[in-house]
């Protein structure tokens, strides 16, 4: 509770109401209404019981739960017999939804003055909650009351953002006004565990829900708050200093704009950052370069602002602990910047930094690295150096280790993980952070998409950095990588060295799961009870790219040592054993060794830093190992993305003949240089020859006549104009050839911010659903994104990387951007796809628009006919991996209730140039 009596208070009730528990998988809430089985355009009835399969009878009733003062909140339900329900259907069963109610009151300040600034606006923290929303406290007009639903922050993450949260209606400025908030609330096992492991009978779920007030504060006669813009140091990514210089060039200062939204047309509460600057006063010989761009915030936004240290800059004395930093920031009016320099503001920021000693043979400390990716992307990882440099007659550095942490690991405040690392003689090991601590399965990605993207990237990272300031210590940069991993990281392992198997010299996966839908079974989805067979094919080919099972022909002939706890609780040991027995089935010889540690846990500090993985790493580091090895003569490159996905032996697979089914590459050579080839679902592939030498090639019996090694690449597409199943041989690499996307998730792949296009910037549902979708890639992803209107973008095509374009339908923007994209999808008062019109009043769209261009960018679009469409639409919008959204979907109002069973239509895209689209 807030107090002061010149402020608004907020007084948030500790007692909630209950109800549950309610069968789901993993992913299900962002298909179901939040509050299922509630319709929230109703009144609650507290006296009302509810079908559930957990129950005995089939029927649970509301119940109570007591919230402490700070907002700890425990929910369970030990009536239920859940030792019965998991003796048969395991995990599974323990996963379920609740759905909680409580009250928090306004109280308007005693001064009458105060009474006429804006409205209040909330700061909620949810942690470990999926979604929440405030209501109005009177039930008679939520029938025409369309609840915005707020992602909570599921992992706890360290550094989320703050959340602010808008009233649903102005409060009361005379008395209190009640209102009500709704949580939901699944209980996931990646998340709180098997009960058995926290010694309980059941499972309980730990929540913690806080409400406090944002107050503007008062304005006097200036139109601007004081500091609109404020330091957010949490965000901010810095590099170490050696010998008083910044080991990397990057520096990443983050930014909150608190100032609100106002019904004066002189400012909107957008602010822009014009410049930053270390200040000539600070008699410090380090400089920085000038923006590349000016950066706009919108209210509430954090960012994280992007700058380079000049490289000639002189050297920081030791005894210098804090970089100050000027920031020039200048409100934003109704859609132009101010050039006012009067009306410009100066902040100062004071950015800490940390000295370390330059490593040597017997001491180092792990070194915090940063890179751009991107023009807007600021990245932070960690690195462990070698004892011994490159120095010529010594032997040389090795391939680095690409070390994946598990989830929940934040690499730059624990150490743990960096100390449980084997350091090498001659290797780095670089530790990426993947964007989070839990690297997007769980708030993320699995070190999937993005994640491995940044993984990759921080070895290109430090390549750069030492190639200028360490000389000695640099490694080629088109090195072969040893990816290792524990937990989710260990699945990490096997996810980026099966996916990019020409990349990786060998793995080290500890204690990871095979696949997601393995680890906890779907049994109990609400939606398995109605969707048909085929619309679920479809949406599950959004799982496919994630299913590290499906790939591992592409490990067939790599070194691998498997490892695992026999006593795991958390990932059992089956998921290892059984990944190793596919291995050898694609090849009984696998150099593939598992490691099964009686009686440990899930982790133990020796899981990596062992005499069983170092013997390993010696091996494959022997310099004899890689020249006496004999040369793989067959092998089977198995694809389901292609954009996604790496070659093998030289091979790559470009595009794919149905998209959302596997495609694979069978390549036997014989001792004349011959190749024979079996390509199945596959239209387009090349050879790198560098990598391969070929003098004779024959792809599905066919003799192909190739060009000369000269060329460099041999690129094979199927002649469709003469016979489906005829190969032939192109001069180059056609872009639209590719098959770029699969699913959604796509719209994460970017290397700058990602720019969302709305109507207008005054407030509005898009604006509430891009403000929520901004906030949400910070917590999750660590992603920065700006907002432009249809007016600023006028007819450009792109504004930067990446792009999201919510609503606008019948704007001239949207008309020339899928006229020039030969997008199948067009708006005629609703939305048609192939002569299927859309016009479900409750219907949400979530669609990837199939370029055509050589642009780089990925156009998703969220469209909708209703309110809340659009909010069914955003709760698909793909902030996690296992929600089960293709290329594009179609659902309406049906999904509230039946999830993934209530979607309209879904399908993914083909090739550009080839109309072999997969849909239901």
């Amino acid at each position: 509770m807030d107090s002061g009596t010149r402020e608004w208070r907020v007084e948030m009730s500790q007692e909630w109401d209950v109800l549950g528990p309610f069968p789901i998988h993993a992913r299900e809430q962002h298909f179901l209404s939040p509050a299922f089985p509630l319709d929230l355009s109703k009144n609650i009835d507290l006296t009302c019981t509810y079908p559930s399969a957990y129950a005995d009878g089939g029927y649970v009733s509301w119940s109570k739960a007591s919230s402490d003062e700070q907002g700890g909140l425990e929910v369970s339900h030990p009536n239920i017999r859940w030792e019965q329900l998991r003796a048969t259907e395991g995990w599974a069963a323990l996963q379920h939804h609740n759905v909680l109610r409580t009250y928090l009151t306004i109280y308007p300040p005693d001064s009458k003055q105060e009474r006429t600034v804006a409205d209040p606006r909330l700061c909620v923290e949810c942690l470990q909650g999926a979604y929440f929303s405030i209501l109005p406290g009177d039930e008679t007009t939520w029938t025409t009351h369309v609840p915005e639903w707020y992602m909570g922050n599921v992992y706890a993450l360290e550094r989320a953002p703050v959340q602010f949260v808008s009233l649903p209606m102005s409060p009361c400025r005379a008395e209190a006004t009640r209102y009500q908030v709704v949580l939901c609330a699944p209980y996931e096992i990646r998340l709180f565990g098997d009960p058995q492991s926290y010694n309980s009978a059941h499972p309980i779920l730990s929540i913690n829900f806080t409400i406090s007030i944002d107050t503007l504060p008062s304005l006097g006669t200036s139109p601007y708050l004081a500091t609109p813009v404020l330091h957010a140091p949490a965000h901010d990514i810095i590099p170490d200093f050696i010998y008083g210089r910044p080991f990397s060039p990057t520096l990443g200062i983050g930014l909150r704009n608190v100032d609100f939204f106002r019904k004066t047309k002189s400012t909107s509460g957008w602010w822009t950052v014009v410049s930053a600057a270390i200040p000539p006063c600070a008699g410090l010989e380090l400089s920085l370069c000038n923006l590349v761009t000016a950066i706009r915030l919108a209210p509430t936004q954090t960012h994280v602002l992007t700058l380079e240290f000049q490289p000639d800059s002189g050297l920081i004395p030791t005894n210098v602990t804090e970089l100050p930093v000027d920031i020039t920031i200048s409100p934003f009016h109704d859609e132009f910047a101010c050039g006012d320099v009067d009306e410009q503001r100066i902040f100062r920021v004071n950015v800490p930094i940390r000295h370390i000693s330059m490593w040597t043979s017997f001491s180092f400390t792990a070194i915090r690295a940063t890179y751009n990716l991107g023009f807007s992307n600021p990245t932070i990882f960690l690195v462990l150096p070698p004892r011994y440099p490159n120095k010529e007659g010594e032997g040389g550095l090795k391939e680095p280790i690409l070390a994946l942490h598990g989830a929940g690991v934040d690499i730059i405040n624990q150490t743990f993980w960096a100390d449980s690392l084997p350091r090498q003689d001659r290797a780095w090991v670089i530790i990426p952070s993947g964007r989070t601590s839990w690297v997007i399965h769980i708030p993320g990605l699995d070190w999937h998409g993005p994640s491995a993207i940044d993984a990759f990237a921080a070895v290109t990272a430090l390549h750069d950095i030492l190639r200028t300031e360490f000389v000695d210590w640099v490694y080629p940069r088109d090195t072969k990588l040893i990816v290792m991993g524990h937990s989710n990281g260990g699945q990490g392992a096997w996810y980026i060295a099966s996916r990019w198997p020409d990349k990786v010299k060998a793995v080290v996966a500890a204690a990871g799961y095979i696949k997601s839908q393995a680890y906890v079974p779907w049994t109990m989805s609400r939606f398995s009870h109605f969707i048909d067979p085929a619309l679920r094919a479809i949406l599950e080919t959004s799982l496919l790219p994630d299913d590290n099972d499906l790939f591992l022909s592409n490990l067939a002939h790599t070194p691998v040592l498997a490892i695992h706890g026999g006593s795991d609780d958390n990932v059992p040991p089956w998921h290892t054993r059984e990944a190793v027995s596919v291995l050898r089935e694609w090849n009984p010889d696998a150099d593939v060794m598992y490691h099964e540690e009686p009686g440990q846990p899930h982790w133990w500090l020796e899981v990596l830093k062992s005499s069983c993985v170092q013997a390993f790493l010696d091996r494959v580091y022997c310099s004899s190992y890689g020249a006496s090895k004999t040369k793989c003569r067959q092998f089977t490159l198995t694809v389901a993305v292609p954009a996604e996905s790496g070659s093998m032996g030289g091979w790559r697979v470009h595009a794919l003949e149905v998209p959302g089914r596997l495609g694979r590459l069978e390549v036997c050579e014989d001792d004349e240089g011959g190749v024979n080839v079996k390509a199945s679902n596959i239209s387009v592939v090349s050879l790198d020859l560098s990598k391969a030498s070929v003098s004779r090639l024959v792809i599905n019996n066919q003799s192909i006549a190739h060009a000369s090694a000269d060329a460099g690449t041999i690129w094979l597409e199927q002649d469709t104009h003469r016979n489906p199943t005829s190969w032939k041989a192109v001069d180059s690499y056609v872009h639209n050839f590719q098959q770029p996307y699969g699913r959604a998730q796509a719209i994460l792949n970017t290397d700058g911010i990602i720019d969302i296009v709305i109507p207008s910037l005054h407030h509005s549902s898009e604006l509430s659903a891009a403000l929520r979708i901004i906030h949400n890639l910070r917590t999750y992803h660590l992603l920065d994104a700006r907002i432009f209107s249809t007016h600023e973008v006028g007819g450009s095509l792109t504004c930067g990387g990446n792009m999201i374009v919510i609503g606008c339908a019948d704007s001239l923007f949207v008309k020339d951007l899928l006229r020039c994209n030969q997008s199948d999808w067009s708006y005629e008062g609703a939305w048609v796809l192939s002569d299927k019109k859309f016009d479900n009043p409750t219907s949400g769209l979530i669609f990837l628009v199939k370029r055509t261009s050589n642009a780089a960018n990925t156009m998703l679009f969220l469209q909708s006919s209703d309110p809340g469409g659009l909010e069914r639409a955003l709760r698909l919008f793909p902030i996690r991996t296992g929600v089960l959204v293709p290329d594009w979907l179609v659902v309406d109002g049906r999904v509230d209730r039946i999830g993934a069973g209530g979607a309209e239509a879904a399908g993914v895209w083909g090739s550009a140039s080839r109309s072999n689209n997969g849909k239901w």
